[in-house]
């Protein structure tokens, strides 16, 4: 769903913009409180990862294709503000280095793939959480539905905001039908990947999914052949939202989760992406089908040495999209975690005792 240059008008991709500026700037300070020595080392890995699966465009219907949009996974993961912050960096790095969603529309960009599927996605799942039992499936399972609805509740916003800026006349109804009709089955890919994803870490290190926090399931001894309680566990209804899991006894350490991301990162970017549906994305397709790209621009940067995802003078398609992927998932775990590491230290400094004012 990455918006190029000349769909949306000068004036309503500045707004966007000023909305963009000002959710990072609020999402970098509500990222301080959720980065901590769980969360901070996963959030560039999460950045890389959005940006590997988004190379797996897969087909949703004839001609069509959909791929991750990764706002439900990266709040559910590491907390919404730090979510905004991994799918800015995802595409920004997409944008500058690949050509893939235009500068100018940078401002859109970001407030319809990263703050409106955060926002929704996170608001969604908070609920379900709240009212489902609260057991690890039962986050899976608040994960799909929160990922399922923040696509087309994405694909809603673009629509809003053609309606108010658009550069060609189209009926708005006729955009709104067919955005939100495609964008309904794409998020069932998304669904299908965040629950599976959410549910992979949680079977190893639940401690370090943001939205599992505050579960605990109790101890069961088996007496007479009935399940019982085991004294002194501690009840499951009892446990804040802001307390972490334990983590079960065989779980793995940061730095074996980090490397097996990174590792599947890579295979998914640089091997796995070669498979990837090469029909148009939902917005591509809509926008073709109804002329909304009549007066779409060519990109800025698109004789960057990786446009389109490909290496530039790499006559091997399979090697040159491998390679420019590997690139990508290089890049953007480096960038991602230069930004967390720098809010994360930030958050140290402001709670150093050389920063604590006392009060008499």
């Amino acid at each position: 769903m990455h918006v190029p240059d000349g769909f949306i008008n000068a004036p309503t991709s500045a707004v966007t913009g000023v909305v963009a500026a000002g959710a990072i700037a609020v999402s970098l300070r509500g990222a301080r409180r959720e980065l901590d020595e769980r969360t901070a080392p996963l959030a560039g890995l999460v950045a890389a990862f959005i940006f590997a699966v988004q190379m797996l465009n897969f087909p949703v219907a004839a001609g069509t294709s959909g791929h991750l949009l990764g706002g439900a996974l990266a709040a559910i993961l590491v907390g919404p503000y730090t979510g905004v912050l991994c799918v800015s960096v995802v595409l920004l790095m997409q944008g500058i280095l690949f050509a893939d969603g235009g500068l100018t529309a940078l401002g859109v960009n970001i407030t319809d793939m990263a703050i409106v599927t955060t926002v929704v996605a996170y608001a969604l799942f908070r609920g379900l959480v709240k009212v489902l039992p609260r057991t690890r499936r039962s986050v899976t399972v608040a994960s799909f539905v929160a990922a399922l609805v923040s696509v087309p509740a994405a694909a809603l916003a673009f629509t809003l905001l053609y309606w108010i800026g658009g550069t060609t006349d189209v009926a708005i109804g006729k955009v709104a039908t067919a955005m939100i009709g495609v964008h309904v089955l794409i998020g069932i890919g998304e669904a299908a990947i965040t629950a599976l994803t959410v549910g992979a870490v949680i079977a190893v290190r639940p401690d370090l999914v943001y939205g599992a926090r505050g579960l605990q399931q109790r101890l069961k001894l088996r007496v007479n052949g009935e399940l019982v309680d085991a004294p002194g566990t501690p009840d499951a209804s009892d446990a804040s939202d802001t307390e972490p899991a334990p983590a079960p006894v065989a779980a793995r350490s940061h730095r074996k989760v980090w490397i097996t991301g990174l590792v599947a990162s890579l295979l998914l970017a640089g091997f796995v992406s070669f498979y990837a549906s090469a029909n148009p994305d939902g917005l591509e397709k809509v926008a073709s089908d109804k002329g909304i790209d009549e007066k779409a621009k060519e990109h800025a940067n698109a004789d960057s040495p990786l446009a389109d995802y490909g290496v530039k003078d790499i006559t091997n398609a399979r090697v040159s999209g491998g390679l420019a992927g590997v690139i990508g998932v290089g890049v953007t775990v480096v960038a991602g975690s230069a930004v967390f590491w720098a809010v994360r230290r930030r958050r140290s400094d402001d709670a150093s005792p050389t920063n604590t004012e006392t009060t008499v």
